[in-house]
């Protein structure tokens, strides 16, 4: 017989629920009478659930780990404006039962289309050397692997399978258009944008419990990367010391400022544009993942700590056509059944796209 599940998007509150979860964090913590209280966040695989036991807490903590698998039952509540899952029963879940894949959370896209659509870019690239150097990367066997399931960041930064994938493709694609904007080497830019997370693939551990390995401990990424490039580059027969020296510089240099992390700053325009497209594109996945995840009830989120603020969650107000005052004054649904919703005009402008593609260099 299958397991209880739910969906945490259609949990309501003062509602009673039983369900299969994955623990992504778990801990106790002590209120403010002394007494010790779980603090436990589950996930079905697409959203998370902030969750509180004030019984058994201790022996919950010591029954189960990040990464485990949990049948619980309880009440959802309203805590300042967020649903919240107080636990009442739980037990451990038979993984044989469950199909742990429907628990991952992964890229929107299919990993071997990204891979397919880097490709593309790189085999646009016009600089021989840069071109040859990024194709011998990509094509490792062990790094292609790992690049098509990896995450980017551990909980925050497109923080699911495939995602470290997601993030260098659309990076690469910004690399695309801005370079000429603003009369940059594209190729530069480009292997910046590939090069610069790329070892985060020897930094995180994989499966559902991410770590920082040992190597992403005591050397990193910024600097794993610099010891690619050389082993790839000494097999390319006399690989320019000038063209691997300012793409180690924009490797040192792609976090933007000492305080960041960086040990060195952007001192070319090519590196200084590696960084702020880095910057823009985790900064709007950011903004992404508070508007599609966050339960606080209303328009806006709650307090977003790793982004400073609060996020206005819904569409802005958009009118393809001039109305009337009073038509202004209507509900909501009755002022916009003249105005075309937003979503059905980007789906009619993305048929329009759907073919298009960047043109060759």
């Amino acid at each position: 017989m299958a397991l209880p599940r739910v969906k945490i998007s259609d949990l309501n509150p003062k509602e009673n629920i039983e369900s299969v979860f994955l623990i992504k964090y778990i801990a106790t913590q002590e209120a403010k009478d002394g007494k010790k209280y779980l603090n436990i966040i589950l996930t079905d695989g697409k959203l998370d659930l902030e969750g509180r036991s004030w019984v058994n807490a201790e022996q919950i903590f010591d029954t189960f780990k990040k990464g485990d698998f949990i049948l619980a039952s309880g009440k959802i509540n309203l805590f300042q404006g967020r649903k919240q899952f107080i636990m009442q029963k739980y037990e451990t879940v038979d993984t044989s039962k469950i199909n742990e894949e429907d628990f991952i959370l992964k890229a929107p896209v299919d990993a071997n289309t990204m891979y397919a659509e880097l490709m593309e870019i790189v085999g646009n690239l016009t600089d021989a050397y840069i071109k040859e150097l990024l194709e011998n990367i990509l094509s490792d066997e062990e790094i292609q692997r790992r690049l098509k399931i990896w995450q980017a960041g551990k909980t925050i930064h497109h923080a699911y399978r495939s995602g470290l994938l997601e993030h260098i493709l659309s990076c690469s694609k910004l690399a695309v258009s801005l370079s000429p904007h603003y009369n940059v080497n594209v190729n530069y830019v480009v292997a910046g944008t590939i090069l610069h997370d790329l070892c985060k693939i020897y930094e995180l551990s994989d499966g559902f419990n991410i770590e920082y390995t040992e190597e992403g401990k005591l050397v990193g990424h910024l600097v794993k990367i610099l010891e690619v490039i050389d082993r790839f580059a000494y097999r390319i027969k006399d690989f320019p010391y000038s063209v691997k020296l300012h793409l180690k510089h924009i490797m040192l240099s792609h976090h933007g400022e000492y305080e960041y992390g960086s040990p060195k700053i952007p001192q070319t325009s090519e590196a200084m544009l590696v960084h702020l497209i880095d910057l823009m594109d985790s900064k709007m996945h950011s903004f992404e993942t508070v508007k599609r995840t966050d339960n606080t009830t209303g328009h806006w989120s709650g307090f977003v700590k790793h982004l400073d603020r609060i996020v206005y969650k819904d569409e802005l107000p958009f009118f393809p056509e001039k109305v009337s005052k009073e038509e202004m004054r209507k509900p909501k649904k009755e002022s916009q059944q003249k105005a075309k919703p937003q979503k059905e005009i980007k789906n009619n402008l993305g048929s329009l796209l759907k073919d298009f593609k960047v043109g060759d260099e």
